[in-house]
């Protein structure tokens, strides 16, 4: 009798084109991140290509640092490579609707995380934080941190991405409603460390007073935690972040950060990819909606010892 082993399947797999709803699990499923450098994507990345290959996929991670060219040059890869899906971080809300499309006409699943498009019906999946649930959360511990009257100012991401104006609606949501609470600076350093420290300076040549720093990212705000304390003004001046990044927990640690917001992306990298099974071998993701929300949870100096992995919280 003929024995049915996983390395005849793989012979087999080989020689037979691999499409969605095909009964066969094994194929390369591409990930695309924003940028690694980022622990925050770092993660997103890693999770995603553990997960599938603990399903029995290959897998690859490639990062388009927020060009859309080099993600529509990933993308042309992932289908010359005869992708079975593909996990993308959408490097812009709108102009990566078309990257989308040409993988879909491509008979390519594609599975967003952590940011969306503009478009629904063409991914299968988007798969996103809680941002406006996550910015009222921070914003509130914000208040608590720095209080209720002062000038403070913003750091803001990368406008391309609707996260950005989504945690920045969010944190407005809640300090207009303190009178007191001045804003009297913003500046875009587009999630990046350098960049909120450049900024930060600024702020602070135009600023010497602030009370407060909220910023949409872990990685602006630990740029300003540096401006702020070559300037000697790290006392004086409360800082809150956005992600819950390794390097921001340990400055809740330190006392230099008052909080951090977490995103779980541990959790919905693995969920995207547990969907692309799904759809892979029976044409439905297995949940019900198209664009889903997971919650934040907010890391302080109280439950900072909890956080037992990277963008992970033990509750």
């Amino acid at each position: 009798m003929f024995k049915l082993t996983r390395r005849t399947l793989l012979a087999a797999a080989a020689t037979i084109p691999l499409m969605a709803g095909s009964a066969w699990a094994d194929g390369l499923i591409s990930i695309i991140v924003n940028d690694p450098a980022n622990p925050y994507w770092f993660t997103e990345g890693e999770i995603a290509k553990k997960t599938a290959e603990e399903l029995g996929y290959s897998a690859n991670v490639a990062a388009h640092k927020g060009d859309t060219n080099a993600e529509s040059t990933l993308v042309d890869t992932a289908i010359t490579n005869k992708s079975v899906a593909i996990i993308l971080d959408p490097a812009n809300a709108d102009g990566s609707v078309g990257a989308v499309k040409k993988a879909v006409d491509a008979g390519i699943p594609v599975f967003l995380v952590n940011a969306e498009i503009n478009q629904e019906g063409l991914a299968k999946s988007q798969l996103v934080s809680n941002n406006a649930q996550g910015a009222a959360m921070g914003a509130q511990q914000w208040v608590e941190s720095v209080g209720d009257s002062g000038d403070y100012v913003e750091l803001f991401g990368n406008p391309s991405d609707n996260n950005a104006a989504t945690r920045s609606n969010g944190y407005e949501t809640v300090l207009t409603q303190y009178p007191d609470l001045n804003k009297v600076g913003q500046e875009v350093a587009n999630w990046d460390r350098t960049q909120g420290y450049q900024k930060m300076q600024s702020l602070l040549q135009a600023n010497p007073d602030i009370t407060g720093v909220i910023s949409g990212n872990d990685e602006m705000a630990l740029g300003a935690i540096a401006a702020l304390k070559e300037a000697g003004k790290l006392e004086q001046v409360k800082v809150g972040g956005f992600d819950g990044s390794p390097d921001a927990v340990e400055a809740v640690k330190a006392g230099e950060m008052q909080y951090t917001v977490l995103q779980p992306v541990a959790v919905f990298s693995e969920a995207a990819v547990r969907q692309a099974d799904n759809f892979i071998k029976t044409g439905e993701t297995g949940v019900e909606s198209e664009k889903q929300l997971f919650d934040c949870l907010l890391i302080t100096k109280d439950n900072v010892d909890q956080y037992s992995a990277a963008f992970v919280l033990d509750q």
